[in-house]
């Protein structure tokens, strides 16, 4: 018995990385479709048996896996209970970017160069789609009008201004890194407005730029407001002496969702 015994353990991945074989096996499960949203995942016991691992480890995988977005765990016995695959990618990956960016993970003209990347993508989707509705991004322009407010309160609307534009697009995927980014997006466009010493100019000019874009987006021409904002975005991070690699960059020409 004790040999037995022996022998399991040994055959056992390290509790180090024991978790891991529980996610490589639900992420194989849906590769495949044996497991879909709104399935139940087995019971921890059952898992922990199937895959040779500790229960701990099972709860440490389905933890991984809330956070992640894809999974929500209830306790009981009723029809919420355990763990059910959810699959809200926006959620995870927002939440783990913006990990990434409170690491210091990116370099700042990554990012710059990203947001010319994914914001071209969306308003060349919003431009070509007439059923897409620009509202939220409206009452943020709005919104930047006020007189009373500060670098910091306009620069807030402004990042919850692309974030807006993206969510109109219906790219998730866009939309959620987009969402992570977003705080990296306000924490060097503030650092940047420290650095420009004509800011009420500044201001004034941005305004013009973002109901340009979404004239250009509502007129359903999408090459110009892909110019526009390349402009844009590229064009703070020079005044701003941010970035200036990505600042001369040409607008992409056929950037798509």
């Amino acid at each position: 018995m004790a040999g037995t015994a022996t022998s399991a353990a040994a055959g056992a991945p390290p509790a180090a990385r024991a978790w891991r074989v529980v996610l490589e096996r639900i992420e194989r499960d849906l590769l495949e479709g044996a497991l879909q949203p709104g399935d139940r995942l087995p019971p921890e016991r059952e898992l922990a048996a199937t895959l040779g691992v500790g229960r701990s480890s099972v709860r440490e995988a389905l933890r991984v896996l809330e956070v992640m977005g894809l999974i929500r765990t209830g306790t009981g016995s009723g029809p919420t209970s355990g763990a059910i695959i959810i699959a809200t990618p926006e959620g995870g990956m927002s939440a783990l970017l913006r990990l990434q960016v409170a690491a210091q993970g990116f370099p700042l003209d990554d990012v710059v160069a990203t947001r010319l990347v994914l914001e071209s993508a969306v308003v060349t989707a919003l431009a070509g789609d007439a059923g897409r509705s620009t509202t939220a991004a409206r009452a943020m322009v709005d919104a930047m009008d006020a007189d009373d407010l500060t670098p910091s309160e306009f620069l807030a609307l402004d990042a919850q201004l692309h974030l807006a534009l993206a969510e109109a697009s219906g790219n998730v995927v866009i939309a959620a890194m987009m969402g992570g980014l977003r705080t990296a997006i306000e924490s060097y466009v503030q650092e940047g407005a420290a650095r420009i010493a004509d800011w009420d100019a500044t201001a004034d000019r941005l305004r013009g730029e973002h109901r340009a874009i979404l004239e250009a987006v509502e007129a359903g021409d999408p090459a110009r407001a892909r110019t526009l904002v390349h402009d844009h975005i590229a064009g703070y991070y020079a005044h701003a002496g941010l970035a200036r690699t990505t600042a001369g960059a040409p607008a992409p020409a056929t950037t798509q969702i």
